[in-house]
């Protein structure tokens, strides 16, 4: 198996990420007890205040619950913001942040993470978030929560996958150049600076790394369809539920008989909603 190592990107990242695991380890959940207001346009979403802002050149969006629960909780949703929100919404009834961070179209590359990086310095050491989130990736979505965690397992409490790609290599196994399925893997790949040989080769999935979050003890909840055309769920979520038990992970799968890709989530949301909840 490729090591934790190989994530590490070039310095002075490689600082920065010391320094964010540093505060992960140390810094408790209840980071600020007074945080400071979040600066930005002011809106409402689903009945909750809404702030957009720019970090850095990308934008950033933060939806308030009406009353903040102890430590100031949040959920990191990826990718795809307002689909399927009933999640979002319970946990927010329950006192959650739910904050959102512009990644589209980076397939979970370093400019994502550094991104990633960048927003959760700013919502924890300066605004009071916990120093654990809950991540929410749904699709493609799954490619930048998994590599936070992996990167940073310190600085995640739990992980809910909703039909989540966990990598590349299926895509392109038995593939060859000129294959018209390439097309749509292109951006993919581009993103991560891959020909196809080394796409087929590459180790810096999730599937590749499932003991590094078994190990620190993530706990992780998928809803998939068994019949998803477009994240195949034996060679997506089921084998990363094998590799993860192995090494005796704890891993929820709620798999919709005869599902497809669409539509994500669960009408009523509370397995999901629970499980977040009782990993805080």
């Amino acid at each position: 198996m490729t090591s934790k190592q190989s994530l590490s990107p070039p310095h002075p990242t490689r600082l920065l990420l010391a320094i964010l695991g540093t505060w992960c380890l140390l810094s408790p959940p209840t980071a600020n007890a007074d945080p400071k207001p979040l600066p930005g346009k002011q809106s409402t979403w689903n009945g909750f205040a809404r702030v957009d802002f720019s970090l850095d050149g990308f934008s950033c969006r933060v939806v308030q619950p009406q009353t903040a629960a102890k430590g100031y909780p949040w959920i990191w949703r990826a990718r795809f913001w307002g689909h399927q929100p009933q999640t979002d919404i319970a946990l927010l009834k329950h006192g959650f942040h739910l904050v959102y961070c512009d990644v589209a179209d980076l397939w979970g590359n370093q400019e994502a993470m550094r991104r990633w990086e960048r927003c959760y310095e700013f919502l924890t050491t300066q605004h009071g978030f916990s120093s654990r989130p809950a991540l929410e990736g749904m699709s493609r979505g799954g490619l930048i929560i998994y590599r936070w965690a992996i990167t940073h397992p310190r600085c995640v409490s739990c992980i809910y996958g909703d039909a989540p790609a966990m990598g590349i290599r299926p895509y392109v196994k038995g593939l060859s150049r000129g294959a018209p399925e390439l097309k749509r893997l292109r951006s993919w790949m581009n993103a991560h600076g891959l020909s196809l040989a080394k796409a087929k080769s590459y180790r810096d999935d999730a599937l590749d790394h499932a003991q590094v979050l078994a190990r620190a003890g993530v706990p992780v909840i998928h809803v998939c369809g068994d019949a998803d055309e477009s994240v195949p769920y034996p060679q997506h979520t089921a084998e990363f539920a094998r590799r993860y038990r192995r090494f005796r992970g704890t891993i929820k799968l709620i798999v919709k008989k005869g599902g497809k890709h669409h539509p994500h989530s669960l009408k009523n949301p509370t397995p999901i909603v629970e499980f977040i909840l009782s990993h805080q």
